[in-house]
């Protein structure tokens, strides 16, 4: 087909399976994408939630890394109001430092959980002027710009070790993220809106629309990222508005077992869609309903490889996408891992 294939990943865990057993799920669906050729593997920042592993982002996205070679780790992203951007720096610098250049950083607002575990995560400000301050000083701490001028003194932390007493007036001058400065890690920006799409513009960033959950406002957000875009923006990381999107598919060898199969996923839509939250639920006949929408729903994308394969590329041309991230829920890991699999084939052929 036209464009690469990602993945998107939340470690989600089973009715009847651990936690554990959940992120060795993850770590194994990274192994078997990266054997079929995808492009990316992304995770994303969840919190509080009884279907999602996914948390600890930078932690398996570390651990995907190290039992992999050549797919791009990344996140989908991590919500940049819920940590101080130094944090971040440090974190994803210290990937890219070990794993060199493969490793994403994908940048949201939301909160990725509920109010009452937003306020324990202690965030900042989530309006679009903070955010772009925030992906502001991110940029320079990866690049390093904002360590430029003369070190004077040591930090506390080195007095501290050292046991020493040091005047104020002698320690560092400016804030560093280190490991991070100098591996100019690559920013995405992740959006559901026009308000996401306008910062990524503004910024020079690729842009990731979240079309697989909220694909209303999509052409809107496109037309305002394409036409604002600023490649001479000053973290500009693109020379051109470049466009990744988001599908949930489902995969098998008949068009009724793909339907079957797909409960599983409707189920978990059910139960978010009330505020409830658990592991993955077996899949039901049911709940089968023939596919017949002729339209294009990145929702729900469900069918056999070359129908499924055939949806997705309409999606690309209708949008002219770059990119295409693509998520899948199965009650059994291995049905997730083979649908991913067979799509790929289909692909890449």
């Amino acid at each position: 087909m036209t464009v690469p294939l990602s993945v998107l990943d939340l470690a989600p865990t089973s009715t009847g399976r651990t936690r554990k057993q959940a992120l060795d799920d993850s770590l194994r669906l990274a192994q078997t994408v990266e054997q079929s050729g995808y492009n990316r593997y992304w995770m994303a920042e969840h919190h509080g939630s009884a279907t999602f592993m996914s948390s600890a982002t930078a932690l398996l996205l570390g651990r995907a890394a190290e039992h992999t070679s050549t797919i791009r780790v990344g996140s989908g992203g991590v919500m940049l109001p819920n940590h101080a951007p130094l944090m971040v720096a440090e974190y994803y610098g210290t990937l890219a430092t070990i794993y060199g250049d493969r490793v994403d950083l994908g940048l949201g607002r939301a909160p990725g959980t509920d109010p009452v575990t937003a306020a324990e995560l202690r965030r900042g400000g989530s309006d679009l002027n903070d955010f772009a301050a925030d992906v502001l000083k991110l940029t320079n701490f990866f690049s390093g710009s904002d360590s430029v001028g003369v070190d004077e003194g040591v930090s506390g932390a080195q007095a501290s070790v050292l046991g020493l007493s040091v005047s104020p007036s002698r320690f560092h001058r400016t804030v560093r993220a280190i490991p991070g400065e100098g591996t100019n890690v690559p920013l995405w920006m992740l959006g559901s809106s026009t308000g996401g799409a306008h910062v990524a513009a503004e910024l020079g960033l690729p842009f990731s629309f979240a079309s697989h959950f909220a694909p209303q406002q999509m052409s809107a957000a496109l037309q305002t990222y394409r036409s604002r875009f600023k490649a001479d923006a000053d973290t500009a990381q693109v020379e051109k508005p470049t466009v990744m999107a988001g599908v949930n598919i489902m995969v098998a060898e008949t068009e009724r077992e793909a339907q079957y199969q797909a409960t599983t996923h409707k189920k978990m839509q059910g139960q978010l869609r009330f505020g409830a939250t658990g592991p993955l639920q077996e899949p039901t006949w049911d709940m089968v309903e023939t596919w017949s929408n002729p339209g294009i729903d990145p929702t729900h994308i469900i069918g056999t490889p070359d129908t499924v394969a055939q949806k997705i590329n309409e999606f690309v041309e209708a949008f002219s996408l770059d990119e295409v991230i693509v998520s899948c829920y199965a009650f059994d890991p291995a049905v997730r891992e083979k649908a991913l699999t067979d799509l790929a084939k289909e692909w890449n052929n």
